[in-house]
């Protein structure tokens, strides 16, 4: 008989100091599940680094290298070229990064780094605003969301920034979205980018807030299943910056996403029915991507 296969390896201590249902912190055991003990981490200033605790304390089993918000790619490529010089190409160097350290404040130093095509995996976990200090607006804030800098009826107005669209823009070999409601997706493409040597990937996690987001910790996986079945949040995967694979979308309503969550409360009708308009029209636009790339179009 074949022996089964050995449970992954849990590189979390339970000991973290996220916020009760932190989805971010969820996305973090499934990543290091798939990555494995021989992955060193470089965390900019995000919820993570006060998550995995304060020095010389931390939840994490790896390395950690703490670095500036702007400075991610620059830390990440230079760690790779000292392992590199050391002939260690076995351990995978990761950027664990909010949205602000990613589609805010670290994205030229991240556009720095894929452009010269660094050996490294990146990963946004998103939360879509500065949670760490005190849910600020950010390009990753949604539509229609009220933050502490998008108060009353100044929500905001402007639409969410398609950070893996500008990832593969830059034609890196790999980016991909993941959720934390979907476990098996999410661990096969962190297995899948792991795999991949000489070059950069991306991968772009749905990671729950459930205080900046004002929805009960209990529903952190549920909001995230949401997001995909209601297509806010779709799961696919970019080759090159021009193969494009769908992995899951469904066709709920945006208004069941919306109509949970306490950031979305002010909405009206009309409003819900305009981002129900943007969605339609992302998913539009990524189903085109996904013929094009199958030579269907």
């Amino acid at each position: 008989m074949t022996e089964p296969a050995p449970a992954p390896q849990d590189l979390m201590h339970p000991g973290h100091v996220g916020c009760p249902g932190c989805g971010a912190a969820v996305a973090m055991k499934f990543a290091m599940r798939a990555l494995g003990e021989k992955t060193m981490l470089v965390i900019p200033a995000c919820c993570w680094a006060i998550i995995a605790g304060p020095h010389p304390q931390t939840a994490l089993k790896v390395p950690v290298l703490h670095t500036a918000f702007a400075t991610a790619g620059a830390a990440a490529s230079g760690l790779r070229a000292a392992l590199d010089r050391r002939g260690d190409n076995e351990t995978v160097v990761t950027v664990w990064a909010g949205d602000g350290g990613t589609f805010d404040i670290g994205f030229q130093s991240l556009s720095g780094a894929v452009e010269r095509n660094e050996d490294f995996l990146y990963v946004c976990y998103d939360n879509e605003a500065y949670m760490n200090t005190g849910v600020q607006r950010s390009s990753a804030t949604p539509f229609g969301t009220r933050t502490t800098t998008t108060p009353g009826k100044g929500w905001k107005a402007q639409r969410k920034k398609n950070i893996v669209e500008a990832l593969a823009a830059h034609r890196i070999p790999y980016a991909a979205t993941a959720s934390i409601a979907y476990p098996d997706d999410m661990m096969r493409k962190f297995r899948k980018a792991r795999s991949m040597k000489g070059g950069s990937r991306f991968i772009h996690v749905y990671a729950t807030c459930p205080t900046g987001w004002r929805v009960p910790s209990e529903m952190t996986v549920a909001v995230a299943r949401l997001a995909v079945q209601a297509n806010i949040f779709p799961l696919y995967e970019v080759e090159d910056g021009v193969r494009y694979t769908l992995n899951a979308s469904g066709d709920r309503p945006a208004a069941d996403y919306l109509q949970v969550q306490g950031r979305f409360k002010h909405l009206t009708p009309s409003d819900i029915e305009a981002i129900q308009a943007m969605v339609d029209e992302d998913r539009a636009l990524l189903r085109r991507k996904i013929e094009m790339s199958r030579g269907e179009g």
